[in-house]
């Protein structure tokens, strides 16, 4: 059954009805503050006006603030009952008397079963991010071994993101470094090719990973692809946990070669297995009983919460990571453990074991869920004793160690915030640093960088870049450079904090001190862009590098005062040598790849109607572009994919007959 949204319940009782009823105004409350008793009545008075709308059934409900922000999504296998429980005055924690004071309005989606409900959720959560619920701060994608089935030769690779190529996906793993150190010894092993296809057609010899004894070379006929194929064959049972009959069978052939005087070939089979043996040997602990599955504790200290994931697959251990989801401190280990878990399988295919710390109140509606999604059986269980309890008490050991780390890393992080205030004058608590830089050469392939820094250290997922834009400006002129990326940064920014609501507790949004990246002039630069944007409550700092570029000898530029260094030895002075350090590597990172993105373009990428596809298929038919280029219409309207219209465009692009 579909989804169906009560969009009657959307717009009844408006913030501006509710406050006339009850003779209040809009208050004013803080996250961690219990809210007044005249704005908790008022909220209940909005739930209880919605509540005579709300389905009987399974369905997910939304409660929003008085600006449309959504406060929290739920869901319930009978919405009318779960919302009554939120009409009650007394006996509320502060956690849900805060947010029922919020509540301007509520939405309501009716589903077929508590599973569809349960989904709905998730990708709710996922997508809101609402201030009340559990969240997720790492969202990234995890990394896959892809060899692909779409090819005489497949390929070996690290995949990341959609499993939409034809071909056998084993993983996932924890970090690129894990899979980056497993393909190097896969190829080692197998000798599979881990080039491109269009790379692979147009080999006339053996390229240098075939000197190393990293690949075999099926491009050049130096192995048949029958021969292959065997290798390929091998390579997809190791990776589905056929690891020790894999090595039997190399080490029996290593023996038949030595028996027959074949050293050379037994070398190569000694050195294959010896690569097998690395990747064991470097995965840390290993079960025997437990062929796949996925193991999720949780440790709680000062309020904070760590969830520690490993990822057990063909009974090896494929790495882990430690989450730390935003959660309110009033909620137990195990109400966020459960809404964690079902978070993070939103996107994410799930291991036929769930192995849990914690006893979840959800654990037979998301079993089920899952096993709807996979189709197949999907088990999740809170073990209590054998191999598999060891599993969550390795898990949990890990992740009472992160979370000691992160907090103690948090802590010194705070004390150099709090120095760095010092040290430029200013009275607010720092939450949120910013520090732009740019980079280009002789004003080609013009960036600029920001970087964000605040109590949990750099925060990558706040970095941006500024692709220079500006047709007036001159080239290799860095005051122009950085204001317009100042311009773009903080116009933008100010239409973000138009009616926005934002979580107090929250990571801010807006920085509370710019950091410049130069002298007395990008000061001054900076300080006329935001003063003519009406922004006057962000310090800035310019730095000016030291006598011959030295580093501990910078020259700050600060508002009030005369320029003036640090002493050698501060701390603050380290913590923003860091700053600048990183917004360097950003900047000059990101230069560096939009560099080589324009050496490497195609004049393919220029033709319109010419997509990825179609590219593919006319780099596979001709080799390169230049072969394309010089191709007839005929030739080009014989590649599989390229119809006529196309096949007339390419040409006539290449031949000067443009639109």
């Amino acid at each position: 059954m579909r989804p169906t949204e009560n969009s009657e319940t959307s717009s009844f009782a408006t913030p501006e009805d509710a406050a006339v009823e009850t003779g209040e105004t809009e208050p004013v409350i803080e996250f961690g503050d219990a809210p007044p008793d005249g704005a908790l009545k008022r909220g209940v008075e909005v739930i209880r006006a919605h509540w005579k709308h709300a389905p009987p059934g399974p369905g997910v409900y939304r409660m929003l603030g008085a600006d449309g922000e959504v406060l929290y999504v739920g869901k319930a296998r009978s919405v009318r009952k779960r919302i009554a429980s939120y009409m009650r005055l007394a006996g509320q924690t502060h956690r849900i008397a805060r947010m029922i004071s919020l509540t301007a309005s509520m939405v309501f989606v009716s589903t077929g079963t508590e599973t569809e409900a349960l989904l709905l959720e998730t990708n709710y959560i996922k997508q809101m991010k609402p201030r009340f619920n559990v969240l997720m701060r790492d969202d990234k994608s995890f990394p896959y071994i892809f060899i692909s089935g779409d090819h005489p030769a497949p390929q070996i690779m690290k995949h990341r993101g959609a499993r939409d190529r034809k071909g056998d996906y084993f993983g996932p793993f924890a970090s690129v470094w894990a899979v980056n150190r497993t393909l190097n010894a896969l190829e080692r092993a197998f000798l599979l090719r881990s080039c491109t296809d269009s790379y692979f057609a147009n080999r006339t010899r053996p390229c240098l990973l075939h000197q190393i004894k990293r690949c075999s070379a099926p491009c050049t006929g130096e192995i048949g692809l029958g021969d292959y194929a065997e290798l390929v064959g091998e390579a997809r049972a190791f990776l589905s946990g056929k690891s020790r009959a894999v090595r039997d069978i190399l080490a029996t052939e290593m023996n038949e070669a030595a028996e027959v005087l074949a050293y050379e070939h037994a070398g190569r089979l000694r050195d294959r297995i010896a690569a097998l043996s690395n990747i064991q040997g470097a995965q840390g602990i290993n079960p025997h009983s437990v062929e796949e599955a996925d193991v999720f504790a949780i440790a709680e200290e000062a309020g904070q919460f760590c969830i520690e994931v490993f990822f057990f697959r063909t009974y090896q251990n494929w790495g882990n990571r430690a989450y730390f989801p935003r959660a309110d401190k009033s909620l137990s280990p195990s109400e966020v453990l459960d809404a964690f878990v079902a978070q993070f399988y939103a996107d994410k295919p799930a291991a036929r074991l769930i192995l849990l710390s914690h006893e979840i109140e959800d654990r037979d509606l998301l079993e089920r869920a899952l096993c709807e999604r996979a189709g197949h059986r999907i088990e999740v269980a809170v073990p209590q004793r054998g191999e598999k309890k060891d599993l969550v008490d390795h898990a949990t050991q890990n992740g009472r160690e992160a979370l000691g780390r992160k907090l103690a890393d948090s802590a010194s992080q705070e004390k150099l915030l709090a120095a760095l205030a010092t040290a430029f004058g200013i009275e607010d608590t720092l939450r949120r640093i910013e520090v732009y830089d740019n980079s280009h050469i002789m004003g080609t392939n013009a960036v600029g960088a920001m970087i964000v820094a605040g109590a949990d250290g750099f925060m990558k997922t706040h970095y941006r870049t500024f692709n220079i834009k500006g047709e007036d400006l001159t080239p290799g002129d860095d005051f122009g450079m950085m204001r317009e990326v100042l311009r773009r940064r903080f116009t933008r920014l100010a239409k973000e904090d138009e009616g926005a609501n934002q979580d107090p507790e929250a990571f801010p949004q807006r920085p509370d001190l710019i950091l410049i990246d130069g002298g007395k002039g990008q000061f001054e630069a900076t300080r006329t862009v935001l003063a003519d944007l009406g922004v006057n409550d962000v310090a800035i700092v310019a730095i000016a590098k030291g006598l011959d570029r030295e580093a501990g000898r910078e020259t700050f530029f600060v508002e009030g005062k005369e320029p003036f260094r640090l002493p050698p030895r501060d701390p603050a002075l380290y913590f923003v040598e860091r700053l600048r350090d990183e917004a360097h590597r950003f900047a000059i990172g990101t230069h560096r790849a939009r560099r080589k993105k324009d050496f490497t373009r195609s004049p393919l990428d220029e033709i319109a109607g010419v997509g990825p596809a179609r590219k593919r298929a006319l780099l596979q038919a001709f080799g390169t572009a230049k072969a394309v280029a010089h191709a007839g219409l005929a030739d080009l309207e014989k590649v599989d994919g390229i119809n006529s219209a196309t096949a007339k465009l390419v040409y006539d692009f290449f031949h000067g007959e443009r639109a």
